[in-house]
C-alpha cells in the first residue's frame, strides 16, 4: 500500500494519498488546499484517483474537492450527517470560507461502510464531536483520524455542531479499541499510535 501525506493549507492540513500498488487505483483524503499539488503527486505515483474521501466537512479539509474532482473524475464521499457542508460551507463554519464551492457528494457514507480502493479496503469508523459527520479510516495497522484525534490532543469541539462529550466517548468507544501499535495518522500535526495516545493523551485520563 502506498501512504503520501502532503501538508497543505495556511492550516497545515494533513491531506493523504493512498495507493494499491496492484492496481494503479488511487484516492485522495482531504484534499484541503494546494490541488495542484496534490495533482501532481498521484502523478508522480502513476495513480488513478478514483475516490475523495473526507473525514469531516470543515474548510481546511474540503477546499479544494472542486479542483481535485475536475481533474480525477474521482467521487466525493463524506458522511451523511456532514454532506451539507458541502453545498453551503459558510452556514456552518465560524470562520470565512471565501469562494469554496466543493458541490454535492457522489456518495454519503455511515459507520461500517467499506471503501475498495483496488485490494485496499477502508473501513468508515464514524466519530462525531468535531462535527457531527467525522468519519476515521481503518486501513488495517493504520488510522486516519482526521480531526477527531491527533497526537496527544484531540479535535476542537467550540465550532459550530462539535460536542466535547461526543467526541471523548468517540475516541474512547470506537478507535482506542484497536492495538497499541495501531498508527494514528491525524488531519494535522505528526503521526502517532494508539498506545501512545491511550498513555499520553491528557484529554483520555
Amino acid at each position: 500500500m502506498i501512504l503520501k501525506a502532503l501538508v497543505v493549507g495556511m492550516l497545515g492540513t494533513n491531506c493523504y494519498i493512498i495507493g494499491c500498488e496492484k492496481t494503479g487505483i488511487g484516492a485522495v483524503v482531504d484534499p484541503g488546499a494546494e490541488s495542484e499539488r496534490v495533482l501532481d503527486e498521484l502523478k508522480k505515483l502513476n495513480l488513478n484517483c478514483r475516490y475523495i474521501i473526507l473525514t469531516h466537512g470543515h474548510m481546511d479539509h474540503i477546499g479544494d474537492v472542486g479542483e481535485v474532482r475536475a481533474a480525477t473524475g474521482a467521487l466525493v464521499l463524506i458522511h451523511a450527517a456532514d454532506a451539507g457542508r458541502l453545498v453551503n460551507p459558510g452556514r456552518f463554519s465560524a470562520l470565512p470560507v471565501g469562494e469554496i464551492k466543493p458541490g454535492n457528494a457522489d456518495r454519503t457514507l455511515q459507520h461500517g461502510d467499506e471503501i475498495e480502493v483496488g485490494t485496499i479496503k477502508i473501513k468508515v469508523i464514524h466519530t462525531p464531536g468535531h462535527t457531527p459527520g467525522g468519519i476515521c479510516l481503518d486501513i488495517g495497522n493504520i488510522l486516519i483520524t482526521g480531526d477527531t484525534l491527533f497526537a496527544e490532543s484531540i479535535g476542537r469541539t467550540d465550532f459550530p455542531g462539535g460536542s466535547y462529550t461526543d467526541l471523548i466517548n468517540s475516541i474512547k468507544e470506537r478507535l482506542l479499541v484497536f492495538p497499541d501499535e495501531t498508527g494514528v495518522y491525524p488531519g494535522h500535526g505528526p503521526s502517532s499510535t494508539i498506545g501512545n495516545e491511550r498513555r499520553f493523551n491528557p484529554f483520555l485520563q
